[in-house]
């Protein structure tokens, strides 16, 4: 475990000296973008994406019941990824009669096909869980304090 952990580090490490190697030839103009861009990331993170999550996730504890709480949860991390994934092409930036490399579709459809399918397996997920069998954690919080066995006589 010991070695894997120093193979990852030692990887970890390679990736980032090979990321700032590639910095080094950019201008500094556009390392100044990168800056800026990183700085907005870890602002809009820190004092808007994490307090909202906060937010949500204590009304949803209120508003969500029990069962459901793990799907709706995994379901709106899919939701932001996707609406995040969707920004850059939403508007079709570049499109004009000359750049081929904008492809004609309908990007706002398919966002909301996305979603209505990821939402869509939330009841399904849970349809089908109900008709699994029963997980040992289910047995284990059904039985009282008072369903030990008794022990097999000392031999």
């Amino acid at each position: 475990m010991r070695i894997l952990r120093i193979a990852l580090v030692v990887a970890g490490l390679a990736v980032g000296a090979y990321g700032a190697l590639l910095l080094l030839d950019q201008p500094p103009v556009v390392l100044v973008r990168i800056a800026v861009w990183a700085a907005a990331g870890v602002v809009l993170h820190d004092f808007v994406f994490a307090p909202l999550c906060a937010a949500l996730g204590f009304a949803g504890r209120r508003l969500v019941p029990a069962a459901w709480r793990t799907p709706v949860a995994v379901a709106a991390l899919c939701s932001v990824v996707l609406a995040l994934l969707a920004i850059p092409v939403y508007d079709k930036p570049g499109a004009r009669p000359d750049n081929l490399t904008v492809l004609d579709r309908d990007y706002a459809a398919g966002l909301w096909i996305a979603l209505a399918v990821v939402w869509v397996c939330v009841p399904v997920y849970l349809l089908v869980a109900r008709r699994l069998p029963v997980r040992q954690d289910q047995v284990v919080d059904g039985q009282r304090a008072d369903d030990v066995e008794g022990q097999p006589p000392a031999v």
